[in-house]
């Protein structure tokens, strides 16, 4: 079992090189971090944007880039369709979001005739190694589905269980998160949060056990739990905590990051291959570790169903 950033790094060295298709790579940072994984040998990169932009911030940070890792398009706005085709027709093992939006980058994925969307919902999963938790913990979802229902919810689990099995979790811990740790029908997410714990008990989400609803103390402090009578192998010990929307995870996780001095990895799960998906502002590092994820990710089974 992985329990360490730095393993994951490890483990996919010994699968990479991997073909990474960058969208919008003509930013340093996004550079920084391509040269970085290149030199750990995790990828072989692919930089989709125009040519002279890329060499230019490519020199600033003392990355040499030959012509054959530069596909050139003339405007921004073609990047992200264009990286989607790398990966669609086989020149490319993973897709990575450089410099651009997240939703530009989301429209060409999920493009009815020309992108990478499956029957499986796409769900984001920062993968977050904090100082003061005992392993790495996941938080889903962040980035992509704003309000989800409880079925998305279901699928947004399978997605970040998924994640965690791929790094030898067999049966991951998840918490349900709400504001309050009892049920309240004046606070949907604690209706739903119960309902995900009798769905996993009856086999609609494989391979987890799920509870809840947590309020967040109760989800990582199983002394915090048990003050509050709350008897649960998930409390103090969770592999995953589920947002009950957007905001409430992306606050989560930035918190967790600015505040706790979280190092994380961004992945997108959902997909045809893995996408690495990181916020413009992470350091190289984030980068570096969401391509090693990402890497390992080819090597995982089949989704489960």
């Amino acid at each position: 079992m992985i329990t360490k950033l730095d393993e994951i790094v490890e483990q996919a060295r010994h699968y990479g090189p991997k073909r990474v298709a960058v969208a919008a790579a003509a930013n340093a940072l996004v550079l920084r971090s391509i040269k970085q994984a290149e030199e750990l040998g995790l990828i072989t990169p692919l930089l989709v944007g125009h040519r002279d932009e890329i060499l230019a911030e490519a020199e600033a940070v003392g990355y040499q880039v030959s012509d054959d890792k530069i596909v050139h398009v003339a405007m921004k706005n073609e990047t992200a369709p264009k990286a989607v085709e790398l990966v669609r027709t086989g020149k490319a093992d993973i897709l990575m979001k450089g410099y651009l939006h997240t939703h530009v980058l989301l429209h060409a994925v999920l493009d009815t005739n020309a992108g990478l969307r499956t029957d499986r919902l796409l769900s984001h999963v920062f993968l977050m190694q904090v100082p003061t938790y005992h392993k790495l913990l996941a938080v889903t979802d962040a980035a992509i589905n704003i309000a989800p229902d409880l079925l998305q919810k279901a699928a947004i689990i399978q997605n970040a269980v998924d994640l965690m099995r791929a790094l030898g979790i067999d049966l991951p811990k998840v918490a349900a998160l709400s504001s309050v740790e009892t049920i309240n029908p004046r606070i949907p997410s604690t209706i739903d949060a119960a309902c995900l714990h009798k769905m996993a008990e009856r086999g609609q989400i494989n391979h987890a056990i799920v509870d809840g609803p947590f309020a967040f103390d109760n989800a990582i402090s199983r002394q915090a739990a048990l003050e509050k009578g709350i008897d649960s192998p998930v409390s103090g010990d969770a592999d995953i905590l589920l947002a009950p929307d957007l905001d409430a995870g992306n606050i989560l996780s930035k918190n967790l990051e600015y505040l706790a001095s979280a190092q994380m990895a961004g992945i997108v799960m959902g997909a045809r291959v893995p996408i690495v998906l990181t916020s413009r502002s992470d350091p190289p590092g984030a980068r570096t570790y969401s391509l090693a994820l990402a890497v390992l990710l080819t090597q995982a089974p089949a989704p489960s169903e």
